[in-house]
């Protein structure tokens, strides 16, 4: 996240990694040429006008040294010409400001897809421990054995394993997996995690596990 307003950049890093995702902030385009080489992100959500190297010209340097990172611009410019410039420098999509969070992490889940970013990976498999789940054909399997899933044990599921280790509130899961449709019940949480538990820590070493005060964690046993 490149923005010279340290708090529109914590506010949209706040809700990146409210998806799940890690988010590193940058305040001047020298410095995000500089994280860009070091943390190597997924995409880029990039504000033009910065103190020192315009957005355009950090877009430039970057696709000179061959990062095709995508890059969604965030900025006050609404002008055609200025949406033209941007894409033709080699950004991937345009968002003016005001801008509302929701588009903006849905315009990054496109980026993220499009580029088949997601997970760095060759195929659908996400494995943990002797867990494997496959996005593709949704199939799941411990330890060899297939587990039938509903499709919002399965969803729930993805998540867990896709932020393993990581502890995940019940507001979180609730809004990457029911998008607050229970309006913030949390005890539908609890009880699809306790639907996960019976189908897949049922007489196993658990992989979930409650952390009181704060939410949920799935790990190898």
């Amino acid at each position: 996240m490149v923005d010279d307003e340290p708090n529109l950049a914590e506010l949209v890093a706040m809700a990146v990694r409210y998806e799940g995702w890690t988010a590193e902030v940058a305040h001047t385009g020298n410095r995000a040429i500089s994280q860009a080489r070091s943390f190597a992100p997924d995409v880029i959500v990039l504000d033009v006008m910065l103190p020192d190297l315009d957005g355009l010209e950090v877009l430039r340097r970057l696709r000179r040294s061959g990062d095709d990172v995508p890059v969604l611009f965030l900025t006050a410019r609404d002008a055609v010409e200025d949406r033209i410039a941007g894409l033709t420098a080699g950004g991937d999509d345009y968002v003016t400001k005001p801008f509302s969070l929701e588009e903006v992490i849905a315009r990054l889940r496109a980026l993220v897809r499009r580029a088949g970013a997601a997970a760095a990976r060759t195929d659908s498999l996400v494995v943990v421990g002797d867990l494997e789940l496959d996005e593709d054909s949704h199939e799941v399997r411990r330890g060899g054995e297939e587990i039938a899933l509903t499709a919002t044990e399965f969803e729930l599921l993805r998540y867990l394993m896709r932020n393993p280790r990581r502890v995940l509130s019940k507001a979180q899961i609730l809004d990457r997996v029911w998008n607050y449709d229970f309006g913030g019940q949390a005890n539908v949480v609890e009880l699809y995690i306790s639907y996960l538990r019976k189908k897949i820590d049922h007489g196993r070493d658990p992989m979930i596990h409650t952390m009181r005060g704060a939410g949920y964690v799935l790990k190898p046993a």
